[in-house]
């Protein structure tokens, strides 16, 4: 891609999409060398950890490459450039399923042929005999299973956003709340989750409403509580875990209904599983 630093240390590379960076990957990762880095096949669109947010999951360095800017190379002229690119270059690991080039034409086959160092490849990663791929953990979130989800990514899973702007009633008439815009990242199905949410690298409780505000003014929102912490305003980026769903989103008769709802929600937040 445009803008790519060569590497003239590293010499062995983990190739993939790396969406989420979960057991599955970390597989690959375990095979590279001292001196291994990842490199990433980008592709824009929401996802589980958009670009620079897998950095934050690993100690490796990690290197990017466009999508549409490789996909009309061919598998030789694939490998070419990772030659190019890592000088150093000995090993290569890459899972069973990998395919890369103009129409995935080329395979781990192909790349054991047209790499010169050594191709390792990883079998399918399973827990508790279901496979672990993005895909399928992404399913999970958008279905509210974040217990299912979180085993699998080997972590809680968490998003990134900036604070904006909400209805302002949540403090007067409601509970005060942070609202976030996201961008990329993909949203767990909407209701309401237990959470703990990230200020100025500090987290806390919290429970998390993301969905649309179906009781007020039908906007979409992602809103966060902090629980028993009164916090000054807060500004800037912050990041939540999802740690469990709670319940789906709906309707109330007034906002006095709502608010004993969200003080229930934040009651079974504050349970011990």
């Amino acid at each position: 891609m445009s803008g790519f630093t060569v590497s003239s240390t590293v010499d062995s590379i983990a190739i993939g999409n790396f969406d989420g960076m979960h057991l599955g990957h970390k597989a690959l990762f375990e095979k590279l060398t001292q001196n291994g880095g990842i490199v990433v096949i980008e592709h824009f669109r929401a996802t589980l950890t958009p670009h620079i947010y897998r950095t934050f999951f690993t100690d490796l360095p990690i290197f990017f490459y466009d999508f549409e800017f490789i996909r009309q190379m061919s598998p030789e002229t694939f490998v070419k450039k990772l030659v190019s690119d890592f000088p150093k270059l000995k090993r290569i690991v890459v899972g069973e399923d990998f395919l890369f080039g103009l129409n995935r034409s080329g395979n781990t086959e192909s790349l054991k042929k047209l790499f010169c160092g050594e191709v390792v490849v990883i079998k399918e990663v399973k827990l508790k005999e279901q496979p672990i791929h993005s895909r399928f953990i992404r399913k999970l979130i958008e279905s509210g299973d974040i217990d299912r989800a979180n085993s699998m990514l080997g972590r809680v899973y968490e998003i990134w956003g900036e604070v904006v702007s909400g209805q302002g009633i949540g403090k007067e008439k409601l509970v005060p709340t942070i609202n976030l815009y996201t961008g990329r990242f993909l949203l767990p199905k909407p209701g309401v989750y237990a959470t703990e949410t990230s200020i100025d690298g500090k987290y806390f409780s919290s429970v998390t409403f993301v969905g649309h505000r179906v009781t007020t003014d039908g906007n979409f929102s992602i809103e966060t509580h902090i629980i028993d912490k009164d916090l000054a305003e807060v500004r800037g980026k912050v990041s939540i875990r999802w740690n469990r769903y709670i319940r789906g989103n709906r309707k109330f008769d007034s906002l006095d209904d709502l608010k004993k709802q969200i003080l229930k929600d934040i009651e079974v937040a504050c349970e011990k599983r």
